[in-house]
C-alpha cells in the first residue's frame, strides 16, 4: 500500500466534542535540544541531542474567517484538541484504494491569536497558535508517537526513551 493523501480531517474540542470549524492545521516539529560536544576522542564537534527533550513545539490553526471557536482557544488555560482524519492508500498490486484512520490528540497552551484582516469578499486569515505540551499520534489504530513534556514520556513505536530518566529521577512509571 502506498500512502497517497489526506482525504479529510476534523478538529474537535475535548470539553464539548464540538467540531471546531473549518481550519488548516500545522502540526508541531520534534526538534531535539542539542549540546555541542567536542574534545579528545572526537574528530571535531557533534551536536548531541538531549534524550527525549525538544524545543518549543507549536500547533497552528489557520481559520477561513474569525469564529467563536478560534477565539475560544485564546482562553488562558490548557486546550485539548482531538484531530481525526482519513489517509488514502493505493494498492499498487490490485489498483484498489483504501483508507486508514489517523488521530492526533494535543494538549496545548494558547500562545497567539492573530485576528487577521477584514476585506470585502475574502476570508480573514485568522490563526490560533498554541504551545504543545502533549501529543499522541495514532495511525491505523496503532500508537506511533506519544510525547508528554511534564511527565517525561517520549514513546516512538512502543519504545519509551525516557523510562530510564523517570526511574533515575525517582518518578513513578
Amino acid at each position: 500500500m502506498i500512502p497517497t493523501q489526506n482525504v479529510n480531517f476534523s478538529v474537535y474540542d475535548r470539553d464539548s466534542q464540538d467540531l471546531l470549524g473549518i481550519a488548516e492545521v500545522t502540526l508541531p516539529s520534534f526538534e531535539a535540544m542539542t549540546e555541542t560536544i567536542s574534545g579528545s576522542g572526537l574528530a571535531g564537534e557533534i551536536e548531541m541531542p538531549v534524550l527525549g527533550h525538544f524545543g518549543g513545539m507549536t500547533v497552528e490553526l489557520s481559520w477561513r474567517t474569525m469564529t467563536t471557536d478560534a477565539t475560544k482557544l485564546a482562553k488562558q488555560e490548557g486546550q485539548y484538541l482531538d484531530m481525526r482524519g482519513s489517509i488514502e492508500q493505493y494498492d499498487e498490486r490490485t489498483g484498489g484504494i483504501a483508507t486508514i484512520p489517523i488521530k492526533i490528540a494535543v494538549f496545548a497552551l494558547p500562545k497567539n491569536l492573530s485576528m487577521g484582516n477584514l476585506n470585502v469578499g475574502t476570508g480573514s486569515d485568522t490563526s490560533t497558535e498554541l504551545e504543545c505540551t502533549y501529543i499522541k499520534v495514532t495511525l491505523d489504530g496503532r500508537e506511533v508517537i506519544e510525547f508528554d513534556r511534564f511527565n517525561y514520556i517520549y514513546r516512538v513505536h512502543g519504545t519509551d526513551y525516557l523510562a530510564s530518566v523517570r526511574r533515575d529521577l525517582g518518578k513513578a512509571g
